[in-house]
């Protein structure tokens, strides 16, 4: 089968002349830690080769590129919701409520939000277009999907130091069969999102909880 063509994306204002930034996340189908979003406005006078859909890059690749974005980018901004807020909004409201944070954090007013997938920031006073498939098809998209992955990994990896026996710079708070393993030996640890189905189910059984850091 034939490999699907994305559609390329038509900007409904010139990026060129207005100021559009992009947001995405990064962490919605963890089990621990937080939603990390960023947002990202790119300075067309100083293009970035290589940008696409974080989740298609090499970890170095991506590493490189954020380096990349955030010393030539017109502004970016970092936003997340915590394991608690998770529970208490869901994963869908607080990966938007991280997106908001991410553009506040930005520093930078724009006229135009370009956000991955179908789902808008609510009560949000700024003109937002969601684009389905957009971390492969705006650079904008993009560019925040890159920071939100590194920055959130980054992230896995300090826990990892404070939790070795976890394995979270392996998994990196995903449900893979060693993840599993693992948390049936091990205690729940409070960064978890108490509220995702294979954790309620530990917490039903009894599985005590430790505090983290």
């Amino acid at each position: 089968m034939a490999k699907k063509v994305l559609e390329p994306f038509i900007y409904p204002i010139d990026p060129q002349v207005h100021l559009v930034c992009g947001a995405d996340e990064a962490g919605r189908g963890p089990l621990v830690g937080n939603v990390v979003a960023a947002c990202v406005v790119l300075d067309p006078s100083r293009p970035i080769s290589g940008l696409a859909d974080s989740k298609k890059l090499s970890e170095k690749k991506r590493d490189a590129l954020a380096l990349q974005i955030k010393e030539n980018a017109l502004a970016y901004g970092i936003g997340q919701c915590t394991p608690e807020e998770i529970d208490r909004m869901n994963i869908l409201y607080a990966s938007l409520e991280a997106m908001r944070r991410a553009y506040v954090n930005m520093h930078k007013t724009c006229e135009l939000m370009l956000i991955d997938g179908n789902k808008l920031i609510p009560d949000f006073p700024l003109a937002m277009q969601a684009v389905v498939k957009g971390d492969a098809r705006v650079p904008e998209i993009s560019a925040a999907s890159i920071l939100a992955k590194t920055e959130r990994d980054a992230q896995l990896y300090a826990l990892d130091k404070q939790y070795p026996e976890y394995g979270f710079a392996r998994h990196k708070g995903y449900p893979t069969a060693a993840h599993f393993e693992v948390l049936h030996k091990l205690p729940l640890l409070s960064c978890y999102r108490m509220t995702y189905a294979p954790i309620r189910k530990l917490l039903a059984e009894g599985k005590g909880i430790i505090e983290t850091i």
